[in-house]
Parts: C-alpha cells; structure tokens; sequence
C-alpha cells in the first residue's frame, strides 16, 4: 500500500488504497455497505456484510468470495484487515441494494475525476514526495505562492499569481487588490512562535484571499508548514469536521477564538507520517464540495 485515500459519499467517508503491483484503486467494502444502507455502526455493517457475503457466494456470485484485503484503521484506532473491492466489484456490490439508493451512489462513484479539483487534487498527492515539499519557504508570501502554484498549475492561469481583482464571498468582502501588497507584507511579518500566533497569522491571510480560487486548499498546506517547522506539529485534518471548520473560519474574521479551539485538539506530532498528510488532502478538498451551503466556502465572485 503506498497511499490511502478518502471519498465523501453523502458526507460519509469511502476509503481506499492504492494498489502499486496492480495499478488500482481498492474500497472498503464496510464503508460502502454502511453508506448504500445509510448506517454508521460499524459492527452492525460487519455483519451485514458477512450476511450478504454468504448470500451472494449462495447464488454464485463472485463478490461472495472476495479475499483480497488491506489495512485500514478500525474504530478503535488499530489497524486491521479489511475486505476491498477494485473499482467493478463496488459497482457490482451496489447493484445489490435498492435501485434508487444504488443508481445514484453509482453514478458517484463513476464520476470522472478530470476535474479541476479532480486534477488539482492528485497534484496535492503528489507534493509529499515532490522535490519542492522541502524547499517551499514556510510562512512567506513566496511559500504560499509556491505551493498555489504547484496544486493548479497547468489548471489556472493565475496559477501562483497574486489577485488583481476585487473579490468577495457570501457578501465578505477581501483585502482590496490596492491594499493587498502592503497587506501580505504584514502578514509574512507576523510572528510564528506559538499555536495562538500561528492560527492568527493563517486567519489574517484567509482574510487576504490572495488568489482568484484556490485559497483553502493552498493555505491549510501553508499552515501546516509553519505548525510543522516551528511546534513540530501538523493539523490532522481528519479529525476536524467540515461544518464547524466552515463556521469557524467564518467566525474567525472577527474572532478567532473558535477556530483555536476547533484545531488545537486535532494537532499530531506526526508531522513525517504520508497518511495524515494523504488524509489532509482528501478532507481539504472535502471542505470544499458543496460547500455553497456556507457563506465562506461558496464560489468565488468576481466584483
């Protein structure tokens, strides 16, 4: 396994791992058996799951007698050897739900990823191991622009590039494009040398917003870095929820405070470790799908 990776299906994790020796994708059949039947009990999917695998394997099914598995982290935080299906199997398992729960998962789970956030997605994967990962200068101006510049280029062509227009979301309105230089110079001066500092700092470019799109995504990298270099800590994002991230960083232009606390908890010493980075970018991405629902994450308009 050289990667895992999450799918949010109806705000539900789908799991996967990487497959190196067979180039493919392998899901966890427990996650997609709890979202088709809509259950978050892991045991209570277990034993469906060993039910349904039975029933299949009676009527000569295939899918009755998987053996491949991986490991993924189960409830109680260890690793273990889970059932996985490659990409045909899952559609085939989904085939033996009610239609309508299983049409629409599947047309989901078939979606294509030639995307921009599909594309821009993998190009986050791929930084971990990038010659850049340990050269981007952490905390600056520079840095952050390093980084926006690697995750969307080729995709965008201000890719890396300071705004030049005027921008606002859900009726907040960003660092003005005549302020912004004397405004991201001040941000870079700002000091790193505490949780509280650092938070303060990625809050104030939040509200800077220096490109045309793509700000979350660059940023929480950015944040890591600084939390990485100067507490030897990193943000495990998984363990931050989608909702009350959004809300915080709402918050977050006029107080802070909610933020600190929504990430201080989720802080990792685990700064080295490929799946908590992997898992970062799987959760960073997620906080932007269909996020509309929330003031700050809705699309970006042009004013």
């Amino acid at each position: 396994m050289s990667k895992t990776s999450i799918r949010f299906f109806d705000d539900r994790e789908v799991r996967a791992v990487w497959d190196d020796e067979n180039s493919k994708w392998w899901f966890s059949v427990l996650d997609i058996v709890g979202v088709l039947r809509n259950e978050s009990d892991y045991e209570k999917n277990r034993n469906y799951w060993k039910y349904l695998k039975a029933k299949l394997k009676k009527e000569g099914s295939q899918l009755g007698s998987v053996t491949t598995q991986f490991k993924f982290i189960a409830p109680d935080g260890k690793k273990r050897l889970a059932n996985v299906l490659d990409n045909d199997g899952i559609i085939e398992l989904a085939k033996s739900f009610p239609a309508a729960k299983a049409s629409r998962f599947i047309e989901w789970f078939t979606y294509s990823d030639d995307t921009v956030d599909g594309k821009s997605k993998s190009k986050a994967y791929s930084l971990f191991d990038s010659s850049l990962f340990n050269t981007i200068e952490v905390g600056t101006v520079k840095g952050l622009q390093q980084i926006h510049g690697y995750l969307f280029g080729g995709l965008y062509d201000f890719a890396g590039k300071i705004r030049t227009l005027n921008i606002a979301k859900g009726g907040f309105q960003f660092a003005m494009v005549q302020h912004l230089p004397k405004s991201l110079q001040a941000i870079e001066q700002m000091p790193e040398s505490s949780f509280e500092k650092i938070i303060d700092k990625y809050v104030e470019m939040n509200v800077a917003h220096p490109f045309m799109e793509g700000n979350g995504r660059s940023m929480r990298i950015w944040l890591d870095l600084i939390l990485k270099k100067n507490l030897k800590l990193c943000v495990d994002w998984s363990k931050v929820g989608k909702k009350e991230y959004l809300n915080a960083m709402i918050e977050s232009a006029t107080d802070s405070a909610s933020l600190k606390t929504l990430l201080e908890p989720a802080l990792t010493n685990k700064i080295f470790d490929r799946e908590v980075f992997m898992k970062g970018v799987d959760y960073s991405y997620y906080y932007e799908q269909n996020s509309d629902v929330i003031a700050s994450e809705t699309k970006m308009q042009k004013i």
